[in-house]
């Protein structure tokens, strides 16, 4: 049973920047593609960015390639997401989870809010 947890959310200004950290217990994930989604205030929870295990590669929905960054390190058991140049549109509730489906339990996710 793998256990998620995010954090690093907050309140921030436009054009600012965050630091998101997800930890994963319970399993390995060095060998799981992995990835962050968000959910907005009343729509569905999307894919923001993926990571291969490695860490060799990465892809990223179009709204926020080159604004976000996605690492890992899996010595840690750790997903990171660099937050760049935050728009109002960057605002919900983050989370981290293996990139495919099914995935494990969601966490609680960390809430982003970006704001003038």
């Amino acid at each position: 049973q793998v256990q998620l947890a995010e954090s690093g959310g907050g309140l921030v200004q436009v054009g600012g920047s965050l630091r998101l950290s997800c930890v994963a217990s319970g399993r390995d994930i060095s060998t799981w593609d992995m990835a962050w989604f968000r959910q907005a205030p009343g729509k569905e929870r999307e894919f923001v960015a993926s990571i291969i295990w490695s860490g060799g590669s990465t892809t990223y929905t179009d709204s926020v390639k080159g604004r976000f960054t996605i690492s890992r390190d899996n010595a840690k058991n750790m997903v990171y997401l660099q937050m760049n140049s935050l728009k109002f549109e960057d605002t919900g509730v983050y989370y981290c989870n293996r990139r495919t489906k099914p995935q494990w339990t969601w966490g609680q996710g960390t809430q982003v809010t970006v704001s003038s």
